[in-house]
């Protein structure tokens, strides 16, 4: 069995699922897990912030409903209104990092949530990916070279295609994949116990 988590680094909800995912992936490290870029804002959802008047309230309900956190810099930044989400250049962001150590792609998508819902990050500029790198201990610079290079725009496309294909509409989604079975473990919202007890119906326990 292993997981697949597909979210997206600009969605507050897959921030606010940071949290559980840390959890339940400290509780079954015999797990696998596949992150998956899932393209929120691309296309004709690629505009101003400001052009989502929902934000602020929804942010409200992230925190009262999970307990994730907004800090000031990204707080400054939507309040603004001009800057743009671009979720291709986010998941090109997550391929590169990818890159480096394909076994750490939970936490780089933390990593990214956190670059741009706490410090107001952008994850369209390369610097960050360089700063990201540098925490993670990982080549910077090959890091940043993949970003801006084909084959990371290449897997953020495949991401975005396999996340279709998987038929996931909404992030976070946290599916378990046992051979041809797939199970939705969490969707938008869950505790580390309830994705544990959905986990236990597949016969997959942790010790307390």
């Amino acid at each position: 069995m292993k997981l697949i988590y597909v979210f997206d680094a600009y969605c507050g909800w897959s921030h606010g699922f940071s949290g559980t995912l840390r959890e339940v992936l400290a509780r079954h490290p015999e797990l696998p897990v596949d992150v998956i870029s899932g393209g929120l804002f691309t296309g004709e959802r690629r505009v101003p912030m400001r052009g989502f008047a929902h934000i602020g309230s929804a942010n409200a309900e992230i925190g009262r409903q999970t307990g994730a956190r907004f800090g000031e810099p990204y707080r400054r930044l939507a309040a603004e209104g001009s800057f743009v989400m671009d979720s291709e250049a986010a998941a090109r962001g997550l391929a590169a990092l990818r890159h480096g150590a394909p076994d750490r792609a939970a936490e780089f998508a933390v990593a990214l949530q956190r670059a741009f819902f706490h410090d107001g990050r952008s994850l369209s500029a390369p610097g960050t990916y360089r700063e990201l790198a540098h925490a993670a201990g990982l080549d910077a610079d090959r890091v940043v070279a993949s970003f801006e290079g084909p084959v990371a725009r290449a897997e953020a496309e495949a991401d975005f295609a396999r996340a279709a294909a998987l038929g996931v509409g909404g992030f976070p989604t946290l599916l378990a994949v046992d051979g041809p079975r797939t199970v939705t473990l969490a969707r938008g919202y869950a505790t580390p116990d309830e994705v544990d007890r959905r986990l236990a119906s597949l016969g997959v326990t942790h010790a307390s």
